[in-house]
């Protein structure tokens, strides 16, 4: 892939709206934590803090309304940055019926089908075939668009990975493969279980380009995500990208994350991708600490929001249990 070059000019408008959705990001999702250790919210829940400049630079290089994105279960980032309300993502936590799985997805299983955004899968890799298939779908009906497929590092080494990426690069079909290397498969440093740290060199096996990006830079994943967009979109050329980032808090909510110092939780603290961005826009003069608390305001208002309407909404009826079982026409 050709070197990207970071240091044109940064646009004021494109950065202070990445710097907004990865603050409504990391405020929903606090709020989200709030309301799970208040038992409003049960079932498995899976923080995006730390890791917002993945999610949020890698969908501004795409256009929802040709190309899709599949993630995996920590998959609220995606979803809002999908353009998901979230009111209704709030409301799909508390088990609503307004909630955009209905209620009965919860936190693993956001999708909009209107916005591409085809999941949130709770099955470690198992998406990654289906992404896979998105694409061939794409190729076969001779349409433009591309999809981003997002994979956690434990799901580099399950089959349903390899497969796909040989599968993709025999068909040439226009998607890119991103893992967002949080650098823990659950409680396990990926070191201790890859025999190779880089996993962009993985792609060479099946003739496929592939580049670690810092996922702490929104705008170095924002542009390294762009350039292999183009050449999906315009040669079906699949990539590889391994996204380096960190989660800052546990695998879930009910994860203490005693297997990591706190010296290191702090090193990663300092790589902060909403402070990184926010120094950037300051220094160019694009907005003052006064207004990027005003910002900040305006994202925890829009999480409270979110609350609110997921309090007041309505259960699923008992008869919902028996829909979405089975395709329509297979009773």
């Amino acid at each position: 892939m050709a070197k990207i070059n970071l240091e044109k000019k940064i646009n004021s408008s494109f950065a202070k709206k990445l710097l907004k959705q990865m603050l409504l990001i990391r405020r929903f999702d606090e709020k989200a934590s709030q309301m799970y250790g208040l038992r409003k919210i049960k079932g498995f829940l899976h923080l995006y803090n730390g890791e917002e400049a993945v999610a949020t630079g890698a969908i501004a290089a795409i256009d929802l309304k040709k190309d899709y994105v599949l993630t995996a279960y920590r998959d609220h980032g995606h979803a809002i940055a999908c353009g998901i309300d979230p009111k209704v993502l709030m409301a799909e936590l508390y088990g609503k019926v307004t909630g955009c799985s209905g209620g009965k997805g919860g936190s693993m299983h956001f999708f909009d089908a209107e916005k591409h955004m085809f999941g949130g899968n709770g099955i470690v890799g198992a998406h990654i075939p289906l992404a896979t298939g998105v694409a061939l779908k794409i190729k076969y009906k001779k349409e433009t668009g591309v999809v981003l497929c997002f994979f956690g590092d434990g799901a580099i080494h399950q089959g349903t990975f390899h497969e796909s990426l040989n599968m993709a690069k025999i068909w040439n079909l226009p998607i890119v493969f991103i893992c967002e290397n949080n650098q823990y498969g659950m409680g396990t440093d990926y070191r201790r279980v890859s025999s190779v740290e880089d996993f962009s060199v993985m792609g060479a096996s099946y003739g496929i380009p592939g580049k670690q990006v810092n996922g702490m830079d929104v705008l170095e994943v924002h542009e390294n995500v762009l350039s292999a967009v183009k050449m999906a979109r315009k040669d079906s050329i699949p990539t590889l990208l391994d996204i380096k980032t960190y989660r800052y808090k546990g695998h879930s909510v009910s994860d203490p994350a005693k297997y990591r110092t706190k010296e290191e939780l702090n090193y990663y603290k300092q790589q902060d991708p909403i402070l990184i961005l926010k120094e950037k826009v300051l220094k160019a003069g694009f907005m003052t600490d006064d207004d990027y608390a005003r910002l900040d305001k305006e994202c925890k208002a829009i999480a409270l929001e979110a609350t609110t309407f997921a309090e007041e909404s309505l259960e699923p009826p008992l008869e919902a249990l028996y829909e979405d079982v089975l395709a329509k026409g297979g009773e």
